[in-house]
């Protein structure tokens, strides 16, 4: 098959994660795969690299950027047009919020309109678009949410078929009347498990946490996500003035930059939290198995999710978890794996991370099956065969 993806950057992410793994198996599997992404800028990182010596191929658009922009949007379509009449692909995939609301509006335009370069379009081809978040959430303007679900229903009409990273995507969408069931399936987003999977030795542990100046005896529990709104820290921060107290081993890890960096930063200095609560600042990808192994309990706080990558990293590297109970969270964290905890409720996220703290067999027990439940459902394979199940079955209609 002739495929193409379009997200709209390559920044540290799991949405540019994902897509980067599905581009890099289906070019692997004999397919001819071209990526159609934006520039990877901004403090989050970028994994533009990630996409040297593949076999597949790389188009940047340079005004494809996340910001709404009406001059720069326009741009951005008539390029992604340009290139699909170029490359006539059988598939479009779109990911995230921007390049899923334009390439599927270019795919949908060129796909009906008549091309004098080409007779016609490729009326045979198929537009499906990987719903790793929605635009639209309880945290936000109730009129931006109405404009954001009404551009989503538009850009619907003109998918053939959706992919959500987890089941709490596809209810979420169709309670806002966007797509219908028989359109969705579910494809958890797909990990690189052997390095999360591979044992680090006492040496690599007791060096990653002297970096950070974290004792060999300390029970850490890590935090990976950007320092920004609605990720959580604000919660982390306000359990941790009680269980530092409680707990002198206790230290908190936060991975991950952002445009909060330093009033976190300036709080923990004045609630003289300082020695308790630690940043490494951004970490590439490889080193992320590490922090992780190099610690003992993941706590995820964000309030808004597709399914956080976190959650099953940490139980590959068999660790627990702590986290709100939002979107697809607790289609992984359950009494088993972890603790699922009302979102806000500082109180019983206190009580949950206590209870791990003090308890070392506990911790052991659930990150063993936490291993277990998720190394099949996050295999790279597993998803893959999903969605070039989905665009065969499309093709074949």
């Amino acid at each position: 098959m002739k495929i193409v993806h379009i997200i709209t950057r390559l920044i540290l992410g799991g949405a540019q994660e994902n897509t980067l793994i599905t581009c890099k198996l289906l070019a692997e599997r004999g397919h001819d795969v071209t990526l159609i992404t934006g520039p990877a800028i901004g403090p989050e990182g970028e994994l533009f690299n990630q996409t040297k010596n593949q076999k597949y191929k790389v188009v940047t658009i340079d005004k494809l950027i996340r910001a709404v922009c009406p001059i720069y949007d326009s741009i951005s379509y008539y390029e992604i047009k340009k290139h699909l009449l170029r490359i006539q692909p059988d598939i479009v995939h779109t990911h995230s919020a921007k390049a899923g609301i334009l390439g599927r509006f270019a795919a949908y335009k060129l796909k009906t309109q008549t091309c004098p370069e080409r007779s016609r379009g490729n009326s045979k081809r198929k537009t499906i678009h990987t719903i790793h978040g929605l635009a639209f959430h309880p945290y936000q303007n109730s009129l931006l949410n109405q404009f954001y679900i009404a551009v989503e229903k538009a850009a619907a009409k003109r998918t053939d078929f959706f992919i959500s990273v987890a089941d709490a995507m596809t209810a979420q969408a169709l309670a806002a009347g966007i797509g219908r069931p028989e359109q969705f399936v579910t494809a958890y987003s797909a990990i690189e498990e052997d390095v999360f999977l591979s044992p680090i030795s006492q040496e690599q542990k007791r060096e990653f946490r002297c970096k950070y100046g974290i004792s060999d005896d300390a029970i850490v529990l890590i935090t990976i996500a950007r320092l920004f709104m609605l990720k959580g820290h604000d919660y982390i921060i306000e359990s941790a003035k009680e269980l530092a107290k409680r707990f002198s081993k206790a230290v908190w890890l936060f991975v991950g930059n952002g445009n909060l960096a330093d009033h976190y930063k300036n709080q923990i200095q004045q609630l003289g939290l300082a020695d308790r609560i630690k940043f490494t600042g951004l970490l590439p990808p490889s080193q992320i198995p590490l922090a992780i192994q190099s610690s003992d309990i993941l706590v995820h706080c964000s309030l808004r999710e597709g399914l956080a990558r976190a959650l099953p990293q940490a139980m590959l590297c068999g660790k627990p978890a702590v986290s709100f109970d939002v979107d697809g969270a607790r289609e992984v964290v359950n009494e088993k794996t972890g603790r699922l905890i009302e979102p806000k409720n500082v109180e019983q996220l206190t009580a949950a991370c206590a209870e791990l703290l003090k308890d070392n067999d506990l911790r052991e027990k659930l990150g063993r099956a936490g291993r277990e439940s998720v190394k099949q459902k996050f295999a790279p394979d597993t998803m893959v065969d999903i969605i070039e199940a989905v665009y065969k079955r499309l093709l074949e209609k």
